[in-house]
């Protein structure tokens, strides 16, 4: 019980520090608020173990219900106080518009001049400059055969010009006319520091939260199975390291990525969960926060693929091993399954585990039969469907970023909206699928453009990012009936 008084008390303290530091800036509802709706699935647990014991679990759809219902309230709250995006013509009087606004407003005819001196005819021709608040938009013909060279040429002489003051926009435009924006830099006016970007301390303590939590996982995990009765803490330190090493490797690869493009993000930050009983999995994640402007669609989509597919290979590599250590068992009577089952474990939910299973346990898995998945094998199946939701091709997520990258802004939303409707129709096959598509339509379908949106991708990065679609439906679709036949499941 200590652990778990310790872990709410530190979940608490992280998740009131998110909500004042990120969600108050897009919302008017009271952050104390937004933090007890958050905190309730937490506070209902403890509740539960005070009063019936830590070893008796809560009912699956009273704990899944207290989850889904304070996770559409917070969602609700920060919709109906939510900060509404201001118009281009009455930017909100915030200190930093303010720095920007002159940078804008108060060019001057040298400036002017200057500007147009930065397009050289030979690379786009300049017939047009609009003024708004936020941008200066200049638009014209591309009349460089390499749009790449064309926005180098004219990103270096705007840098002579007029200095770090602006960020140079190479956008797709109507009737294929690209067009260019000269943004104010914002790092300029918030003067970013070290410590804003990395926050070392934080990244620990959560770091440490979430070790905490996923051991805890680990011995439910243990409980779960039939593997242990009682075991001891650092026995659910192999699902532990299991599952934080994916997430280590795969925010690690973005983090990396994005230093290589010289793109400003922050360190990994874990986000530790209480474990439930039902569902016993201890972390919701890891994330990095970007800071500066992706320069181009090819580092737009090695940001969002190289870290996901070095995340996915750990995954897929953990799942094989844990299930040759998992155990093969009948179906229990009155069997329902589910997604999250690991005591008793379908294949038949997704191609790649009906194929990955079979291939581990052979012969001794059949038709009737279910799979008592070990707690290695528990984390690499949360990493593959971690991965696999994050490769959907929606908004800022690695996928989002990856079809935006090969078709372009606009194409790429249209993709997305159209994988969201598409996995909300499937989910009504396969309920499993039904949360998942629930929060994309929480998401938007276009994410923000690169600096230079135009220049298209090589053709190794369009291959590479069509077999990785290819791997997210082997993830997500269920095993048709004649491959289940051929394996016999």
């Amino acid at each position: 019980m200590l652990w778990l008084f310790i872990l709410v008390g530190l979940l608490g303290f992280f998740c009131y520090f998110f909500i004042v530091e990120r969600v108050r800036l897009v919302t008017r509802t009271s952050p104390f608020l937004l933090w007890i709706v958050v905190m309730m699935p937490a506070f209902c647990l403890t509740a539960w173990a005070l009063v019936y014991g830590p070893r008796v679990p809560m009912p699956p759809l009273l704990g899944f219900g207290t989850f889904l219902g304070f996770f559409v309230l917070y969602l609700y709250l920060i919709q109906r106080g939510r900060i509404e995006a201001p118009a281009i013509e009455s930017p909100p009087e915030t200190p930093v518009v303010k720095a920007m606004e002159p940078v804008v407003r108060s060019l001057s005819s040298e400036d002017e001049e200057r500007l147009r001196t930065c397009f050289p005819w030979e690379c786009y021709y300049v017939s047009t400059i609009e003024y708004l608040p936020q941008a200066v938009i200049c638009r014209g013909n591309l009349r460089s055969a390499s749009s790449e060279t064309a926005y180098r040429t004219i990103e270096s002489r705007v840098q002579n010009a007029f200095g770090d003051r602006f960020f140079l926009v190479f956008q797709e435009g109507l009737q294929e006319r690209p067009f260019f924006a000269l943004v104010p830099n914002p790092q300029m006016a918030m003067r970013i520091t070290p410590e804003m970007m990395f926050r070392p301390k934080q990244a620990l303590l959560l770091a440490l939260a979430t070790a905490v939590s996923c051991i805890w996982s680990g011995q439910l995990l243990l409980i779960q199975v039939g593997a242990s009765t009682s075991p001891a803490f650092l026995e659910g330190l192999p699902y532990a390291l299991g599952l934080m090493g994916f997430f280590l490797i795969r925010e690690g690869g973005h983090y990396w990525t994005t230093a290589r493009y010289g793109i400003l993000a922050t360190l990994p930050y874990f986000i530790p969960i209480v474990p439930l009983p039902q569902l016993p999995i201890g972390t919701l994640g890891a994330f990095i926060q970007i800071r500066s402007p992706i320069p181009n669609r090819r580092a737009l989509f090695d940001v969002g693929v190289i870290g996901a597919v070095m995340g996915l290979v750990v995954a897929i590599g953990l799942l094989g091993w844990g299930l040759t250590l998992s155990e093969v068992i009948p179906q229990p009577p009155a069997f329902r399954p589910s997604v999250f089952k690991f005591e008793a474990m379908l294949p038949q939910y997704s191609i790649a585990l009906a194929l990955l299973a079979k291939l581990a346990l052979g012969s001794s898995l059949a038709t009737k039969t279910a799979i008592a998945m070990h707690p290695i094998a528990v984390a690499g199946w949360l990493g593959t469907l971690f991965t696999a939701f994050n490769l959907m091709p929606v908004g800022q997520l690695d996928g989002g970023r990856m079809v935006h990258a090969i078709f372009g802004q606009r194409q790429g939303a249209m993709i997305g909206q159209v994988a969201r409707i598409s996995l909300l129709l499937l989910s009504f096959m396969q309920t499993h699928l039904l949360l998942l598509s629930v929060l994309l339509f929480f998401l938007p379908t276009m994410d923000e453009p690169a600096l230079n949106d135009v220049t298209p991708l090589d053709s190794y990065r369009d291959l590479l990012g069509i077999v990785v679609l290819l791997v997210l439906l082997i993830i997500i679709i269920p095993a048709p009936k004649v491959l289940i036949a051929a394996l016999g499941l």
